[in-house]
């Protein structure tokens, strides 16, 4: 109603009847052009259904005529559209402002204020007005007053005379009031309707699909879903063991425990674990067994009912108990006529409506769905069970019916949806599953009953041997809370170091993984009360969830190797430098856990900007037992300068923003120093070197420009370091040493940087979905001169804007672990696009090149919305004109943005059109070539210390 037929319409009154189903399509073409009175849905329907339902006769202009129900063979065929079918009545009609005032005018006033509750207080007989063959029918063109007044609609039934007076009063107010409001009919080709009846057949095939190639699964965690045939339904299920359910049968609202073999035809819902047993050894067909909760004077009993699909709930016509006569079940069971009805019961009155069928409550124990089933096989019982049946109170499903308690079978249900959702997120987790908690996390939250979610989700973190699927575990853990918050509380995004979680952060870093998980169990239930808490929780779950991370990427150091060379005398400086790097295609698919949980593949180039390499670092050996750092740019006037004597200078190298924690990681990554060695630092100098290091490392480059300084800077200094200890380290050790290094720093990040900086040229990076992590690096190999071209057409644009990566990295993480369903789409098509820009660079084509850029902007911003600040996306939408591509560099948020030009030589043309552009802040352009050395190390002589 909100979304498809609502939308257009005018001021007015939609009234619609819910004893339907109605599909219908997105745009259902209704027009409502010069629209005055009333307008009436109708939906197609065959003229073999419309026999016993509505249908409305139209002219061309689609103005409603008439109205049949039930109406003769020759009135439906009058009604039938070029393609032989009729509009059904549909039960959604709408009145004008004008139309609902003038039939508001009638419900004060006798006789129609006894259709009303006003009439009713007041005394009035209550009389039964039928929307669509009293209110609206009168507005029908064809119809005349006389036969409109004598007329009783069909849908009301026969009633008495005084009634029929009363009617025909009612009626001939409706008459005066309404008959000049033109009626329309709006019909829906494309829509379908089906009215719901008392069917059983009906109502399953509301619920299954016959040409379905599978059964359809909602809302259940089936164990063996190669049993379910094709075309049925399970809905809110937990199916454990072997349940077989042939084609067109429906389960429901049910915990069932193979093995169990129901057959076509079927709808069981209700039943639980206690009573699956029931099942078990019986193969039903076609029919119903419901389990129901029952209130009697106050106490809640379980009742079961057991009726045939084919049986007719009609209190008219010879009549049927599992789908076989009267008579036959009688014989079969052994069940006598005075055992259903009371003796004075008339024989039409005797009905499977008013048959006192099912035991609710028995002497001695409680019921089952067995003191329905034995009449399936009453020889098996040795008529015990008739016995047992006959001792039970019964009710008719009449009586029944009051009874039944929906508080109670609305908990049933909640509870069993959280214990198959409980199953279902276990096995996600342990089997990888690349599905989303997230709905589930939201609705244990908002139904106050986050406890056993999280239990569960501690359980699987606990017993599982998978670093990988320990730290999803988690994450969702951190979901749970975050959700709890409700919003409040503060930012998701932030530290993790409080004091009171070391103790179980020191246990996950020792691989202690089923004590850790146990004592953050122990913690997070202090920080349950006020959202502030629950989300510094959190954080400190996602803390633990990285220590996880940080393991499995550790996992590379088996793909660290180096060789002893000779060791540099005291004083000669070892100088490493590196150019800039260019995302292409791929990135954040490197990104931890990706890189392993998904697989990773990144395009990326190594560039000088305006002809320089900007990342450089040099170390040497000092005579004094102590390390010198130095980080600022290479005139070492400005450098900021720090000394270590001892080892507790070293203690903050996993801060990120502790001056000089880089620098000093990597002293420790390179096995220079032991921080948690017994000896002293100027002994294990002494004892290994001879004396101290100094350590100087520079980037020319922005803050937070996106060109990967930290990882490729971290590069440089480790290769500068190993060498001047005298050791030599090849390219892809290096690469695999940095990723150590950045998770020793606590800072993260993926390989693309490293790759992208320290290789040369044009190349392709990729790791495999699996531990350890190895990261394989593949030259692209480009048409010759295409380097060149490249260069000519490549330009960088400095935004003017510093981007933070740490907050979006943990966005990022958060969105992957949550497993969001466009993020893990992004993810896939990532890796995917990335071969794909391999293809345009083989190719050496600049405008597939561009499509790739274009769309990997795309991509990022899906991946890390709010990548894109306004004042860049100005300068984008300026230059689009003039480029065949554009991306920000890395993830986004300002930095570089880099550019491929349709024309070559641009540099000018670019600061021409951006001169030109308001409010673009601080930006410079810069010229960008492709660096074919990748990482030098050269020995210099010594100089005076910095």
């Amino acid at each position: 109603m909100s979304y498809r037929l609502g939308p257009g319409s005018p001021p007015g009154v939609w009234v619609c009847s819910t004893d339907m189903l109605l599909s219908v399509p997105p745009n259902p073409g209704i027009s409502w052009d010069g629209f005055r009175g009333a307008r009436v849905i109708a939906f197609p329907g065959t003229t073999a259904y419309a026999r016993n339902h509505g249908v409305y006769l139209t002219d061309s202009q689609g103005f409603v005529l008439d109205i049949y129900y039930q109406g003769t063979e020759a009135d439906i065929q009058q009604c039938a559209r070029p393609d032989g079918r009729v509009p059904l009545v549909s039960g959604v009609a709408f009145f004008s402002v004008e139309t609902a005032e003038h039939l508001l005018a009638t419900h004060v006033s006798p006789p129609l204020d006894a259709c009303t509750y006003m009439g009713l207080d007041s005394g009035a007989r209550p009389v039964q007005l039928s929307l669509f063959f009293d209110i609206l029918l009168c507005m029908a063109r064809n119809v005349s007053r006389e036969d409109f007044l004598v007329g009783w609609p069909l849908e009301v039934g026969q009633g008495d005379a005084d009634v029929a007076g009363y009617l025909q009063g009612a009626r001939a107010k409706l008459w005066r009031e309404l008959r000049d409001q033109p009626l329309t009919m709006a019909y829906v080709p494309d829509g379908s309707y089906n009215y719901l009846t008392s069917s059983a057949s009906e109502f399953l095939h509301s619920l299954t699909f016959p040409e379905a190639p599978g059964a359809q699964v909602v809302h259940s965690q089936v164990e063996e879903p190669q049993l379910l045939g094709a075309g049925s339904s399970v809905v809110s299920c937990l199916l454990q063991g072997s349940v077989r359910l042939d084609p067109g049968s429906v389960l429901q609202h049910c915990h069932l425990q193979g093995p169990i073999h129901i057959g076509a035809g079927c709808f069981v819902s209700g039943l639980d674990m206690a009573q699956s047993k029931a099942l078990h050894g019986l193969e039903l067909h076609d029919l119903v067994l419901q389990g129901h909760h029952v209130r009697l004077h106050g106490t809640p009993v379980r009742a079961f009912t057991l009726v045939g699909r084919m049986d007719s709930w009609e209190r008219r016509g010879t009549g049927t108990y599992l789908n076989m006569s009267w008579s036959e079940f009688f014989q079969k069971t052994g069940i006598r006529n005075w055992d259903l009805w009371d003796p004075d019961t008339p024989p039409v009155e005797r009905c499977l409506l008013s048959a006192r069928l099912f035991p609710v409550l028995h002497p001695s124990r409680a019921l089952g769905p067995r003191d329905m089933l034995w009449m399936l096989d009453p020889q098996e019982e040795g008529g015990e069970a008739l016995w047992a049946w006959r001792a039970s109170w019964r009710l008719s499903w009449e009586q029944l019916q009051p009874c039944l308690d929906r508080a109670a079978t609305l908990a049933s249900r909640r509870d069993l949806f959280f214990r198959q959702a409980l199953h279902k997120a276990r096995h996600v987790l342990e089997a990888q599953q690349d599905l989303s908690l997230r709905p589930l996390i939201w609705a244990a939250v908002r139904e106050g009953c986050p406890g056993p979610l999280l239990a569960t989700l501690d359980q699987v973190a606990a017993g599982t041997g998978d670093p990988g699927v320990a730290a999803r575990a988690l994450a969702c853990v951190a979901d749970v809370l975050g959700c709890w918050a409700e919003g409040r509380g503060g930012l998701r995004s932030g530290p993790a170091a409080n004091p009171e979680w070391i103790r179980p952060f020191s246990y996950l870093e020792c691989g202690d993984l089923a004590r850790g998980v146990e004592a953050l169990a122990q913690e997070r239930d202090k920080w349950l009360s006020r959202p502030a808490l629950l989300v510094r929780a959190a954080r400190h779950y996602e803390g633990a969830g990285q220590i996880l991370v940080r393991q499995a990427v550790m996992s590379a150091q088996h793909f660290v190797s180096t060789e002893p060379v000779e060791l540099p005398a005291p004083g000669e400086w070892v100088v490493a430098e590196c150019p800039a790097r260019v995302d292409f295609s791929g990135g954040w698919s490197d990104t931890p856990p990706l890189a392993y949980e998904l697989g990773g593949a990144v395009v990326g180039l190594a560039v000088r900007v305006d002809g320089r390499r900007p990342i450089g670092a040099r170390a040497r050996r000092i005579l004094e037992p102590d390390l010198w750092l130095a980080v600022g740019p290479r005139q070492d006037e400005m450098a900021m300068k720090i000394v270590c004597r001892s080892l507790d200078d070293l203690q903050d190298y996993c801060q990120p923003h502790a001056p000089g924690a880089l620098l000093k990681a990597a002293f420790i990554c390179a096995g220079i120093v032991s921080v948690h060695s017994k000896l002293p630092l100027s002994e294990q100098l002494m004892s290994t070197f001879g004396g101290g290091f100094e350590l100087h490392t520079w980037s020319e480059l922005p803050h937070g420009s996106g060109l990967g300084t930290s990882s490729i800077l971290a590069g440089t200094a480790l290769a500068a370091l190993q060498r001047a200890a005298g050791r030599m380290m090849d390219t892809e050790a290096l690469i695999h040493a940095v990723l150590h290094l950045e998770q020793v720093l606590t800072t993260g990040g993926g390989w693309q940087d490293q790759v992208g900086g320290l290789m040369p040229g044009i190349k392709v990076g990729r790791s495999r979905a699996q531990l350890p992590l190895k990261v394989e690096v593949e030259e692209i190999t480009v048409p010759e001169g295409f380097v060149q071209i490249l260069n000519d057409h490549l330009l960088l644009v400095y935004t003017g804007k510093t981007r933070l990566a740490r907050n979006l990295l943990q966005d990022v993480l958060r969105s992957w672990y949550a497993r969001l369903p466009a993020v893990v789409q992004n993810a896939y098509s990532l890796v995917r696009h990335a071969e794909q820009c391999v293809e345009a660079f083989r190719q050496g084509s600049l405008p597939l090149l561009g499509q790739c850029l274009t769309l990997y902007w795309e991509q990022k911003k899906l991946m890390a919305p709010g990548s894109e600040p306004l004042a860049v996306r100005r300068m984008m939408d300026v230059l689009a004109p003039h480029v065949h591509g554009q991306s920000l560099a890395g993830a986004g948020g300002g930095g570089f943005l880099y550019l491929l030009t349709k024309e070559a030589r641009q540099k000018e043309a670019v600061e021409a059109v951006l001169a030109k552009t308001e409010g673009l802040g601080n930006y410079s352009v810069h010229l960008v070539e492709v660096d074919t050395q990748g990482l030098s190390l050269h020995l210099l002589g010594s100089e005076t210390s910095t």
